[in-house]
C-alpha cells in the first residue's frame, strides 16, 4: 500500500501539497487529475524520490519495483529491440552476473547465475520486447534499426516500450498517449488492463482514463482527494459535491449574516451584551466553508466564415506521397503512399480520418493543406477556399524568441499582403484583445514562446488559426498538448463551426463529439468506414490479432527454413572444390553442435546440483558461441560462392 500522511510539498514559493493524506491499495489503477500546475508531475517526482517532502511522511513498500518512462531523448546506435530489452533491469543484472561468474572458478555462483538468468526471462526477452515495439506501432522492419534512425516521437515510443518491459509492482505514466496514434492507443489500453501492479497515470484523454482507471485522485487547492471510479464517475461525483458545497456555503453565509446583524444591533446594550458576546464566540468557533472556486473555464469560438464554397474541394485520381529527394539520382521516382483517390469535400462535412500508423493520414492532410504537392492527379479548390491547418509539427515552427503578440502582428501583415483580411481586426490593440480570449492576457502577450509549455504553444496556434476565419479546418492531432479544459473548449467550438472539418486524432472523445462520418486510409487507398468508433476499435483489435498470427506463421516458416538449410543446405552455384569441402565440413560441425546443445539443455533440466548446473551451463554457452561462429563462416562462404 502507498500511504501519504500530512504531506506538504513546495516548489519555490508555491505550495503544491498542503498537509494532505491519502492511501492507494495494491493493484489499483489510479488516474491523477488536476489543473495545469496543480502538482501532478511533482507528486510523481515525490513518489520516485526525485523530490523530497517538506513535511509529513509517505511510504511505498520497499520490495516494490517502480517503472517510469524516461523523459530524455535516447541517443544510441543500439537496435530498437536491444534498447527495449535493456529496460528489463533484472535481466540486465542477471546477464552481468553470468559474465562475472564465468570469469571465476566458482561453480555454485555460476549455477546460481544461470538459474537467475533463466528466471529473468532470457529465453523469451527478444520476443517480449518485439511484441511491445510492434504493439506501439512499429513495423517488423523497424525491429533491428538503430534507435538514432527514428524521429523524436518514435524514440519516445521506444522509451514507453522500455518502461513496460521492466517487471514492476508500481508503474508511473505521465501523458503516455501524447506520441501515440489511435491504433497504438487501443493496444496500450489493452496492455494496461492486463497489468497486475499498481498504476498511476496522468492523462488529458478522458476515454483513455475511463478505459484503464478505477480510482481517480484529484489535486485541488493543495489537497489530494480520492474518488472511487474512473474519470467520468469522478466528474459526476465532483459535480454533486460542488453543488452540495455551494449550497452549504450559501446557508452558512446566511447564518453568519444573521449573527453579525444581531451582534451589531445589541452589542452596545447592557441587557443584551452577554447574548451578543456569545454570538461573537459562536462566529469565531464556526468552521468556515470555503466558497466554490471552480477551475477557470476556457471557451472560444470560430467566427462565421466569409463564404462557404461547395464543394470545398474536389480530388480527381490523386496520388498522395513524397517527391523524390532533390539530391537523388536522375530517374528516381517519388514515393506514393495513397493512390488514385477521387473524392469531394462538401461544405459542412465533418470527417474523421482513421487509419493505422504509416498508412498516410498525415500525408493526405498535408497535401490538401498545400504543404505537399499531389504526385499525380488534380485537387480542384472551391472559389474562396480558406484553410485553417493545425499540423502535428506546428508547435515546432513557432519562433521561440518571439512572443504571442509578435506572432499575431506577423500573421496580420502576411494575410494583409495576400489580400485575405476579410474584415479581421488587425490593429495592435485588437490583436491584444483577441489573444486575451485565448488566455494570453497581461504580461503573457510579451512572454517568449520558447519559455511556454506545450499546452500554451498549442493554444497560441489555435488562436492564430481562429483569427484567420477559415472555412475548411484541417486538424492533425490538435490535442497532443491540450489539457482537458482546452480539449472541451475545442470540441464545443468545432461543433458550432459552420464550415467543414477534417480531423485526424487519437482523442476518441473529440472524434465522437465532432465527426459524423469517417474515412479509412488503408492499403494504399481511402474508403468510407461504415461504423462508429467502437466498431473501428474492434477492427483495430481484430487486425492486431491477424497481424500477430501472420507474424507467428512467418516466424515458424523462417525457423523451419533455417533448420532445413542447416541440415541440408542447397549447394552453391559452381563452388570451388576447396570451398565445397570446407562448406560440407562446417555443415557437419554445425549439426554436431546442434545435437550437443539439445543434450546439454535436456541434462540441465534433469539436475538441481549447483556444481553440475554450472558445468552444464558453461558447456552450453561455449557450444552456442561456437555454433554462432560456424554459422557466420558458413554464410560468408555461401555468399562468396553465390557471387562466384
Amino acid at each position: 500500500m502507498i500511504t501519504l500522511k500530512n504531506i506538504s510539498l513546495r516548489r519555490g514559493a508555491k505550495i503544491l501539497l498542503d498537509q494532505t493524506s491519502v492511501s492507494l491499495n495494491p493493484g489499483e489503477k489510479v488516474g491523477l487529475v488536476g489543473r495545469n500546475g496543480a502538482g501532478k508531475s511533482s507528486l510523481f517526482a515525490l513518489l520516485n524520490k526525485t523530490l523530497t517532502e517538506d513535511s509529513g511522511e509517505f511510504d511505498i513498500p520497499s520490495q516494490w519495483r517502480m517503472g517510469q518512462v524516461a523523459q530524455d531523448m535516447p541517443e544510441t546506435d543500439a537496435s530498437a529491440t536491444d534498447f527495449v530489452i535493456e529496460g528489463d533491469t533484472e535481466l540486465v543484472a542477471a546477464r552481468a552476473e553470468v559474465t562475472a561468474a564465468e570469469a571465476t572458478d566458482d561453480g555454485e555462483r555460476m549455477a546460481n547465475a544461470y538459474m537467475a538468468l533463466h528466471d529473468a526471462g532470457e529465453h523469451d526477452a527478444a520476443s517480449r520486447a518485439q511484441a511491445l515495439i510492434q504493439g506501439l506501432g512499429f513495423k517488423t522492419t523497424d525491429l533491428n534499426k538503430p534507435v538514432n534512425s527514428f524521429s523524436g516521437g518514435w524514440r519516445m515510443r521506444l522509451q514507453l516500450a522500455r518502461a513496460l518491459m521492466c517487471p514492476t509492482e508500481l508503474l508511473l505514466l505521465d501523458e503516455p498517449t501524447n506520441h501515440l496514434d489511435l491504433d497504438a492507443l487501443v493496444w496500450l489500453e489493452a496492455w494496461l488492463k492486463r497489468y497486475e501492479g499498481t498504476l498511476l497515470v496522468i492523462s488529458h484523454d478522458r476515454e483513455f482514463l475511463d478505459a484503464v482507471t478505477n480510482v481517480t485522485l484529484h489535486i485541488d487547492a493543495g489537497k489530494l482527494v480520492r474518488y472511487g471510479g474512473n474519470y467520468s464517475k469522478f466528474e459526476d461525483m465532483r459535480a454533486e459535491q460542488m453543488t452540495l458545497q455551494q449550497n452549504a456555503f450559501a446557508k452558512q453565509q446566511d447564518k453568519i449574516a444573521h449573527l453579525q446583524k444581531f451582534i451589531a444591533r445589541f452589542k452596545a446594550k447592557a441587557s443584551k451584551a452577554k447574548q451578543a458576546q456569545s454570538r461573537v464566540k459562536a462566529l469565531d468557533r464556526m468552521e468556515k466553508i470555503a466558497p466554490l472556486l471552480s477551475e477557470a473555464d476556457f471557451q472560444f469560438e470560430f467566427k462565421e466564415p466569409a463564404n462557404l464554397p461547395n464543394p470545398m474541394l474536389s480530388m480527381q485520381y490523386v496520388d498522395f506521397g513524397y517527391p523524390a529527394a532533390s539530391d537523388a539520382s536522375e530517374g528516381t521516382l517519388p514515393t506514393v503512399i495513397v493512390r488514385d483517390v477521387s473524392k469531394s469535400v462538401l461544405a459542412g462535412q465533418r470527417i474523421g480520418i482513421l487509419g493505422a500508423n504509416g498508412q498516410g493520414k498525415s500525408t493526405v492532410v498535408k497535401t490538401i493543406a498545400r504543404d505537399l504537392a499531389a504526385i499525380n492527379g488534380e485537387i480542384i479548390e472551391g472559389k474562396g477556399l480558406n484553410i485553417g491547418y493545425f499540423a502535428q509539427q506546428e508547435l515546432d515552427v513557432l519562433r521561440p524568441a518571439d512572443n504571442p503578440l509578435d506572432h499575431m502582428i506577423a500573421l496580420a501583415k502576411k494575410v494583409a499582403a495576400e489580400g485575405k483580411l476579410a474584415g479581421q481586426a488587425s490593429r495592435e490593440q485588437d490583436l491584444r484583445s483577441f489573444l486575451g480570449q485565448f488566455n494570453f492576457g497581461g504580461d503573457m502577450v510579451k512572454q517568449s514562446v520558447g519559455s511556454m509549455s506545450g499546452g500554451e504553444k498549442a493554444r497560441l496556434v489555435l488562436c492564430m488559426m481562429v483569427w484567420q476565419r477559415p472555412n475548411l479546418l484541417l486538424l492533425d492531432e490538435p490535442t497532443n498538448h491540450l489539457d482537458l479544459a482546452t480539449r472541451e473548449a475545442l470540441s464545443m467550438a468545432l461543433n458550432e463551426f459552420e464550415g467543414t472539418v477534417m480531423l485526424v486524432s487519437h482523442d476518441r472523445a473529440l472524434l465522437r463529439a465532432v465527426c459524423d462520418e469517417f474515412w479509412l486510409v488503408s492499403k494504399g487507398g481511402i474508403a468510407p468506414f461504415d461504423g462508429d468508433l467502437d466498431d473501428y476499435q474492434q477492427f483495430l483489435l481484430d487486425e492486431a490479432k491477424r497481424m500477430k498470427a501472420l507474424a507467428q506463421t512467418e516466424q515458424a516458416q523462417l525457423q523451419e527454413k533455417a533448420l532445413k538449410v542447416t541440415a541440408k543446405p542447397s549447394p552453391p552455384k559452381a563452388p570451388a572444390p576447396g570451398a565445397q569441402k570446407k562448406q560440407q565440413r562446417l555443415e557437419s560441425d554445425m549439426q554436431t553442435l546442434e545435437q550437443e546443445k539439445e543434450q546439454l539443455t535436456q541434462a540441465m533440466s534433469l539436475t538441481t546440483v549447483p556444481t553440475e548446473l554450472a558445468k552444464l551451463g558453461s558447456q552450453l554457452k561455449k557450444a552456442e558461441d561456437k555454433l554462432s561462429q560456424l554459422e557466420a563462416q558458413w554464410l560468408e562462404l555461401l555468399e562468396t560462392s553465390e557471387k562466384a
